[in-house]
């Protein structure tokens, strides 16, 4: 097997995840973007990391396991009834030889960055005592914090998540009290943003936690917040998360397409994105 670098001679397979169906944006996979299909270019995204080695792109549509193999990438059909990507890529590591570390890239995040990819996989090696590893970015927005869908991540010394949460997250109880509200506080003293972190979607597994969370039901707090890596917390699985300075914006309606085609048209006219 190829290795890229010293700190690892784990195989490191990336499978991302790809459905048909999408509520805000219908078919959004195989929507085109500077003349290729938004997967394909999730999928060149991904070849770009130095630490992975295979990469698999699990779909449930022949469409998209024709995109994907016009672009020269392996595809593969999975169940179309699964409940999250997480089962969809479990299905396809099931298959696989050994104790693989998994990494869960979602299929409509075109702009990841293979450095936040190998910054990831790079801590959950390191880290011998977690199971899962994930990574977040600085909140400067506070909007951001406000918001119910940028989901917040708590951290403890050892690096390590506590809770995710879609609330503000540590509450800055004292800020808010002082200002009348977290609102307020946040707009008085821009500076408690630093007390956020964005939570954001990359996911690394050992192949062996992956099909052991992907076993376990459903808790409360999931379900609340809808969020599942709160089952692997409640489950006592260790989550080791990794500060990046890279963002990633996930295609999730209209708008987030055409500002990734501007994106895309400013690169290719040499120009600054906006």
């Amino acid at each position: 097997m190829e290795t890229h670098g010293k700190i690892t001679q784990k195989e490191v397979v990336a499978i991302i995840p790809a459905r048909i169906s999408s509520e805000r944006l219908p078919g959004k996979l195989l929507l085109e973007a500077g003349g290729k299909p938004l997967i394909v270019h999730t999928l060149e995204a991904v070849r770009g990391s130095k630490r992975v080695s295979r990469i698999i792109v699990a779909v449930d549509d022949p469409r998209l396991k024709n995109a994907v193999s016009e672009a020269g990438g392996e595809a593969v059909m999975t169940s179309p009834s699964h409940r999250s990507g997480s089962d969809r890529i479990a299905e396809v590591a099931s298959k696989l030889d050994g104790d693989p570390i998994i990494v869960n890239v979602q299929g409509d995040e075109p702009m990841i960055s293979h450095l936040v990819i190998d910054a990831a996989v790079d801590a959950l090696i390191a880290d011998e005592g977690a199971d899962i590893a994930t990574t977040c970015e600085p909140i400067h927005d506070a909007r951001d914090v406000l918001s119910p869908d940028v989901v917040k991540v708590v951290i403890d010394a050892a690096g390590r998540a506590i809770y995710f949460s879609r609330s503000p997250v540590p509450y800055p109880r004292d800020a808010a009290r002082l200002h009348g509200s977290l609102e307020t506080a946040l707009e008085s003293d821009p500076d408690l943003c630093a007390g956020f972190r964005k939570h954001t979607g990359l996911y690394v597994f050992r192949k062996r936690a992956l099909m052991i969370f992907t076993g376990l039901e459903p808790v409360d707090s999931e379900t609340a917040e809808r969020l599942e890596q709160l089952r692997a917390i409640e489950n006592g699985m260790r989550i080791r998360v990794v500060e990046v300075a890279e963002s990633s914006i996930g295609i999730d309606t209209k708008s987030d397409l055409e500002r990734f085609r501007e994106m895309l048209r400013a690169r290719e006219s040499g120009q600054a994105a906006v």
